[in-house]
């Protein structure tokens, strides 16, 4: 008598056992294996010849179904300490399921992180519910408390902001540190802790290796940046000298000083043609570099009636020059 290697039948939650192949078959692999609620049939049989020829017999149909692990990271999404004031910000972070089965997690903040130069407040907790990674207010969707993820696929992940509030009277170079923790809402524990009936399709869930929770820290510095114009002119006349007469040119120079911590974003400096003058094409420059006229081609614009130079987000300690010519009429 021969008996023959088992049969396996690897069936996924939902679909009926008697459809599947009735050979070896992988499943899809994900962070933590084949998914929770498969079901893993095994039948062996044997072949015997009794002098009638050769029969062959399966054994009874032994079936598992995989159970649920609960397993989660989290991480910071910032590149770090995001610079700031008093006032709002953003900190963001990732949710990754990385159990076998679909999980939502309870998120908790503390921003009372020991070592803080001061604590900000937590205002609220929001999904990326458009997935652009940004925040949006009246877009991103706001949690109530307890504040839960929607439930994430394995190996799936959920964008996470933390708006916060810092208050008043923070100094340069201050920082502080706030916590998010994501707990599976199925149950947190020990690694191997058994959650009876709780997973997918009936079976358990047990706790994997992560202990089904997970911290990460999101970090501010206080910025308090602040900025300066400082204007001057000269005067040049045609005839050699510095008299402002009809015909003269009269440069003028701005100065951007952006002063304090962190960094200012969007500085955008303008400044409108004086009565009585013309401005003298193609003289717009920034920090010694000519620009055009024109709109949209570089930093630079002059229109009929002033110039406009848009200089982005400038750090502190920095200064950035703008000249430019008129001439009286």
């Amino acid at each position: 008598m021969k008996i023959q290697h088992p049969i396996y039948r690897i069936a996924k939650p939902g679909f009926v056992a008697g459809s599947l192949f009735a050979m070896a078959i992988a499943a899809p692999a994900n962070a933590e294996g084949v998914p929770a609620g498969t079901l893993i049939d095994n039948v062996a049989s044997a072949s015997f010849d009794a002098g009638s020829g050769t029969e062959t017999v399966d054994s009874n149909t032994v079936e598992i179904r995989v159970d649920e692990l609960l397993d989660v990271t989290l991480t910071s999404l910032d590149p770090g300490p995001i610079a700031t004031g008093p006032g709002s910000a953003v900190l963001t972070f990732e949710v990754t399921n990385t159990g076998n089965g679909p999980e939502a997690f309870t998120l908790t903040t503390n921003p009372a992180v020991t070592g803080n130069d001061f604590d900000v407040t937590v205002d609220n907790i929001a999904i990326d519910t458009n997935g652009n990674g940004t925040y949006d207010p009246g877009v991103d969707t706001i949690l109530t408390a307890p504040e839960t993820t929607p439930v994430i696929a394995a190996d799936a992940n959920e964008t996470v902001f933390v708006l916060v509030t810092v208050p008043t009277g923070v100094t340069d170079g201050d920082t502080s540190d706030v916590e998010l923790t994501a707990e599976a809402t199925t149950g947190t524990g020990a690694p191997g802790t058994i959650f009876a009936g709780q997973g997918v399709g009936g079976g358990d869930a047990i706790v994997g290796t992560t202990g089904a929770d997970a911290t990460a820290t999101g970090s501010l510095v206080a910025g308090v940046a602040d900025v300066t114009l400082v204007k001057s002119a000269i005067v040049t006349d045609q005839f050699g000298g510095t008299s402002a007469v009809p015909g003269a040119t009269i440069t003028y120079s701005i100065v951007a000083n952006v002063t304090g911590g962190g960094s200012v974003s969007t500085l955008s400096v303008s400044d409108a043609f004086p009565t009585g003058t013309t401005y003298t094409a193609g003289t717009l420059t920034l920090d010694t570099g000519a620009l055009t006229d024109a709109s949209g081609d570089d930093a630079g614009e002059a229109s009929a009636t002033g110039i406009t130079v848009d200089l982005g987000t400038v750090n502190t300690g920095t200064s950035h020059t703008i000249t430019f010519d008129v001439v009286i009429d």
